[in-house]
Formats: C-alpha cells, structure tokens, sequence
C-alpha cells in the first residue's frame, strides 16, 4: 500500500504547537524518514533548544524570519517572508523530502500589522501544498491557522491555553522550556 501525504495542523492560543510538531519530527527521524524544518518567525541570529537538538538528529533545520513582528521594520519582515516563502515553495517539490515542518507559517500568514498577501499570498500557499509530492506530509504551525488551511488539512489541532504561567505567575520565557 503506497503512503499517502498528509497535512497536519496544529493551532491554537495554547502553548505546545512547535512541541507537537517536533514530536511528530521525532517519529519520523525514528522511522528513518527524511525531515526538513523549517521556521518562518524565528531568526537564525539567535539559538533555539530546538534548532539544537534538531541538527545533532541530522535534520536539515532553518530558520527563515527576522524575529518578532515588533523587532524589526515591516519592510525587513516582509523581504524575510518573501524569501522564505521561495525557499519553501522549492522544498514542496522535493520528492527526497517525506516530512516537512513549516513552523510558524499560520502565524506569518495571520500577520495585520502590515501588508503580506503579496510576498506571502494564501492562494500560492495553498496550492504549492495541494501540488507537493503525493507521499510528502507536511506539518504547519502557529496561532490564528488560515480557514483554508483548516478546510485542506487531514488533521487539525487546536491547542487551548486553560493555564499558562506567563499570564498567571508573570514568569518570562525560559531556556528549555519556550526556547
């Protein structure tokens, strides 16, 4: 029986959406599948607990964005996503490729503080998945998943927040845990 491609979404304004993805990651670097990850917000400027991990398994792990949508001018973000999404859009066509993780991309996609339909447009995104190798899964991440992501995807989760220690104890980000 030949594989079938799936499309997994995990969204949601709870924490454990990169998590949820890096454990299917991990089944499938056990089943000796190739994985490639990829992180649209994310900058490689910085250093991630799973970026780490990540490369010491062999996975090719890249980080595409310029951090924060706060951090940096419109204009760095939108270059960022331009480039990223043309990045992407060639790795959906790898037929080498059986799982590609394309963390954060809900997020980039929901972004309002500025313009991004014309370096990140939905109806491309849409159809390079819909056009990618039959047996590629894909994984996409993040808050706020596109509706017409939501209606092509095999799997969607959504990950709620009942208690977060951020907003109930005022504790900050820590290694290990968020990063």
């Amino acid at each position: 029986m030949a594989r079938q491609g799936m499309l997994l979404v995990y969204t949601g304004e709870g924490k454990g959406k990169t998590t949820a993805s890096l454990g299917v990651t991990l089944r499938a670097i056990g089943r000796g599948m190739k994985v490639k990850y990829f992180q649209f917000i994310k900058s490689p400027e910085r250093t991630y607990g799973e970026q780490i991990a990540l490369r010491k398994l062999g996975v090719e792990t890249v980080q595409l964005g310029v951090g924060f949508t706060w951090t940096k001018t419109p204009e760095e973000h939108r270059q960022a996503l331009a480039k990223a999404w043309q990045i992407v859009k060639e790795e959906l066509q790898d037929e080498t490729t059986d799982l590609l993780v394309l963390d954060e991309l809900n997020n980039s996609l929901a972004i309002t503080r500025f313009p991004i339909d014309d370096v990140l447009p939905i109806a491309e995104v849409v159809e390079a998945i819909q056009n990618r190798p039959k047996t590629m899964h894909v994984v996409i991440t993040g808050r706020s998943a596109h509706p017409s992501l939501l209606a092509l995807a095999d799997l969607v989760s959504t990950i709620d927040a009942t208690k977060h220690y951020y907003t109930e104890q005022d504790v900050k980000a820590m290694k290990g845990l968020e990063f």
